[in-house]
């Protein structure tokens, strides 16, 4: 796991290099139909990642977004009128049914598909009617890390095209070194307050909500620890009850406009008795990690990500843990 989370930064580089032309075209054609809406179709780790690719469809191109509940294709076999939207699978392996038929069934129904897939030989990358190569490489470890960022970085890349967004070009073509940096940021600080936690809340809101969801499947899945992900606005509604004195909350406070919302609920969570783990840009003075901030900060999260891969890999293996084999676990997951 540390190993493939080390290669990120390769793995970007490669991205952006390859995908560039191919991005151009199939983003040139995107504009010419201007789908009303985007639909994107995964599971696990990639649906985190599709949740990011959600919030930069808003944010950069005002379209609205649907996460697909596959189900509705798969087991209820509903006909949905999908034909002013756009489909976009993403996935590691491209190998589960009920990713592969949904995004089939936008490429018989729809103005367009795309697949943001590692394997492209797979049945997800044939279903599609476009289909871009996350350049992630072989990953053996069964918990994401290379291939996340790769999916990150990928959706990035499909919008800022769309969008001929120059800043988030820039800052995806300086990606690398800035990942580089967030493997030099250490946050084994936080391993002893998460060492003893049975129970822990990741909070994040905006962009870094994709990296909460990630974070908490993270912590179920490498250390064994039930790990919920809120939006820091939903906390209120309820999920404060749990906290109590020396509750573990970790609290990803990126840059953007969630940001100072983000540091008023770690100082109210911290003033209720949470053992409040902040990672926040170096300019916050109450923050316990740093998050480098790199060129663009709609892709802070990736820096983010990076530096989360490092620490809870070494937290797994604290607790006498495998994180490349976790219990019950396989590389892919096949589900109908």
């Amino acid at each position: 796991m540390r190993t493939e989370a080390l290669e990120a930064a390769a793995v970007v580089e490669r991205q952006f290099k390859e995908n560039t032309g191919l991005l151009n075209h199939i983003t040139e054609e995107l504009r010419r139909l201007d789908p009303y809406s985007i639909v994107s179709i995964a599971r696990g780790s990639s649906d985190h990642a599709a949740q990011y690719l959600n919030y930069l469809a808003m944010a950069k191109l005002g379209k609205l977004p649907t996460s697909l509940s596959m189900s509705i294709l798969t087991l209820y076999q509903t006909q949905l009128d999908v034909s002013k939207s756009v489909g976009i699978a993403i996935s590691q392996s491209g190998q589960s049914p009920d990713v592969v038929n949904p995004l089939k069934y936008f490429s018989e129904h729809a103005p367009a598909s795309v697949a943001l897939v590692n394997d492209i030989t797979s049945p997800l990358a044939s279903s599609a009617k476009w289909t871009v190569p996350l350049h992630a490489g072989a990953e053996k470890s069964v918990a994401a890390t290379k291939s996340f960022i790769a999916s990150l970085s990928a959706s990035a890349h499909l919008v800022a095209s769309w969008k001929k967004d120059q800043d988030l070009l820039e800052g995806l073509k300086a990606l690398p070194e800035d990942l580089k940096t967030a493997q030099a940021c250490d946050w084994t600080s936080a391993i002893p307050a998460l060492k003893d936690a049975k129970r822990i809340m990741v909070v994040g809101r905006g962009f870094g909500l994709s990296l909460a969801l990630e974070a908490s499947l993270k912590f179920k899945e490498t250390c064994s620890i039930q790990a919920e992900a809120f939006s820091a606005a939903e906390i209120k509604h309820g999920p404060q009850a749990l906290i109590e004195h020396g509750y573990p909350l970790i609290v990803f406070a990126n840059r953007g406009p969630a940001l100072h919302s983000m540091l008023d609920l770690a100082a109210d969570m911290k003033a209720r008795g949470a053992n409040v783990i902040l990672a926040a840009p170096s300019f916050v003075k109450e923050k316990s990690l740093t998050i480098h901030s790199v060129k663009s900060e709609d892709l802070d999260i990736l820096s983010a990500a990076q530096s989360f891969y490092l620490m809870i890999e070494e937290l797994s293996r604290s607790l006498g843990l495998n994180p490349d084999e976790p219990r019950h676990l396989s590389k892919v997951t096949k589900t109908n």
